[in-house]
């Protein structure tokens, strides 16, 4: 499939949010990845990704290694010397090419950078053919201290529902930050990243969270990707025991002003239905301890 410069999700978002302009947003970006994104990616020990399985339900999910594990192969192929583990939503979902969105993002100093692409595994890797690659401001990232690795992790075991239970709702609303993952036709994947104080997910059930969307660099990369599928994975990390979880649902924008105003700091709201709730615990040997709440999180 061909896909086009012009992201008429994005531009749609813009138009009813009154910010951006013509060409704003992902046709901005290019495929090449400048030499200091690649040292950025040298010293990293995880990364977000997400993709949209074969049945169509987005996911996101995190692979992590020693340094060097994730780097820039050549100016625009990236190669991850991991795969999704067995239980993992995305486990096997690259043995042929698919749209892949990715993250870099470095707690303990707020940085992050963006890559979206097509990848494939190859030898036990994730072999990956960028179309484009850009950093991002600092916003609503929380910092937080890489720490030893859980010397010997148990094994993973793997939950799976099509709801969240009251320990998994309480889990995300004291969460204070999560990944998210979504693709639209003939415009490719992306993953990215949403912070906050804890409490900014809030819990409606089982099966609704809904999140405010802050100011941010008005690209609307993934709101713009959920305007035209409203398909989209979650991630949430206990960053302390190293546990995982991953949701698939349905999205949509809640434009309603008066709604809105109730929550601090939002421009608009998120609503997530979630069909599929897939825990892993001791999903990843790496440990994180809270440093600080990013300056930008509103404050009520």
């Amino acid at each position: 499939m061909v896909k086009t410069p012009y992201h008429e999700g994005e531009q749609a978002v813009q138009q009813r949010a009154g910010e951006g302009h013509a060409g704003w947003g992902s046709p901005m970006f290019e495929a090449e990845i400048p030499p200091m994104f690649g040292l950025f990616m040298e010293r990293q020990r995880m990364v977000v990704i997400g993709a949209v399985d074969d049945a169509g339900a987005a996911w996101s999910t995190v692979l992590t290694g020693p340094r060097g594990f994730f780097r820039a192969a050549d100016r625009n192929t990236i190669r991850v010397d991991a795969l999704p583990a067995p239980g993992d939503p995305l486990e096997g979902v690259f043995d042929r090419p698919r749209d892949i969105g990715m993250l870099a993002i470095e707690p303990q100093s707020s940085q992050r950078i963006r890559m979206n692409g097509v990848a494939r595994a190859e030898d036990g890797a994730l072999v990956v053919r960028t179309e484009q690659v850009l950093g991002n401001c600092p916003k609503y990232l929380q910092q937080r201290v890489l720490r030893a690795d859980a010397a010997t992790p148990p094994a993973a075991t793997v939950r799976r529902s099509a709801g969240l239970s009251t320990e998994q709702q309480a889990w995300i609303t004291g969460a204070d930050t999560f990944f998210i993952a979504s693709r639209a036709p003939e415009h490719g994947a992306d993953a990215s990243h949403r912070g906050g104080a804890p409490g900014f997910v809030q819990v409606a059930g089982p099966n609704r969270l809904t999140w405010p969307d802050y100011f941010g660099n008005s690209f609307y990369m993934t709101l713009g990707n959920l305007q035209l599928d409203p398909a989209c994975g979650l991630t949430f990390l206990d960053w302390e025991s190293g546990h995982a979880l991953h949701l698939s649902g349905k999205a949509r924008i809640d434009w309603d002003g008066d709604r809105t105003k109730a929550v601090q700091g939002a421009l608009r709201l998120v609503e997530f239905d979630v069909e599929q709730v897939v825990q892993v615990s001791d999903f990843t040997p790496l440990r994180w301890k809270f440093a600080a709440p990013s300056p930008f999180n509103p404050t009520s």
